[in-house]
């Protein structure tokens, strides 16, 4: 694999007493994921923990599509272990997490993702969101009945359609994708982008390195309020 830089923040924001987010980073893997933790202190961050754990086990087959798969069967194996530990420990209740993952080989890379944390890719000044979310508002867009603009101040804007840990069969989406030399790639929690637009969210990516990316768009979010818990992975595919 090329050299891949990153640079991986979490915080626990201005208003939340506790980080329910988890990050990871598997360089060596070419794997990095954002799980953004639902159901409240102590169910939430452990739910989040949980799939950092599940996907920092995986280990990585030289076929590329077999890893993808793997990193699959990871989630799908941790969404049943969540859902277990809910209905022993909290009596069933919501305990559950959104996940986005990023997988890298030579040339080329994978999403895998539930919910509503997202994967964008920076390339020659254009920021792109890779993923889509599953979430009620983007289904309205989906439909034709709400804009972009209207669907980030409606009163839904953070109910989630899909979850690990939500249900007792999980349907993640992958995508695949190619990557060039320069390409960056931002991952996060809805944390971060619900305080940054989009035009915010690329003025970061002119801050030079993977470290300074992160920490402008980590320090954005904190100063304009930072209403949830804010993780960022930045990633470089260097040439």
């Amino acid at each position: 694999m090329s050299a891949w830089q990153y640079c991986a923040l979490t915080d626990t924001g201005v208003r939340r007493k506790h980080n329910e987010d988890a990050i990871m980073s598997a360089p060596e893997l070419g794997l990095w994921a954002v799980a953004d933790g639902m159901g409240g202190h102590e169910a939430g961050d452990l739910a989040s923990g949980m799939i950092v754990d599940a996907l920092s086990s995986v280990e990585r087959p030289s076929n590329f599509s077999l890893f993808v798969d793997a990193a699959e069967d990871a989630l799908q194996t941790v969404n049943q272990k969540i859902r277990a530990h809910s209905d022993r420990e909290f009596e069933g209740r919501m305990m559950g997490s959104t996940v986005v993952a990023l997988l890298v080989s030579e040339g080329y890379g994978a999403c895998v993702w539930a919910g509503d944390s997202r994967l964008y890719r920076f390339r020659e000044n254009a920021l792109e969101q890779l993923s889509r979310d599953h979430s009620q508002v983007q289904r309205l867009v989906d439909a034709g009945v709400l804009s972009p603009d209207e669907a980030d101040s409606h009163p839904n804007a953070n109910v989630i359609t899909k979850a690990v840990g939500g249900a007792a069969h999980l349907a993640v989406d992958v995508i695949m994708f190619d990557i060039q030399p320069g390409d960056r790639f931002l991952l996060c929690s809805d944390g971060l982008y619900n305080e940054l637009d989009p035009a915010a969210l690329a003025d970061g990516f002119s801050n030079g390195t993977v470290e300074q990316i992160a920490s402008t768009l980590l320090q954005g979010a904190l100063a304009a309020g930072a209403r949830d818990n804010v993780s960022v992975i930045v990633v470089e595919a260097s040439a």
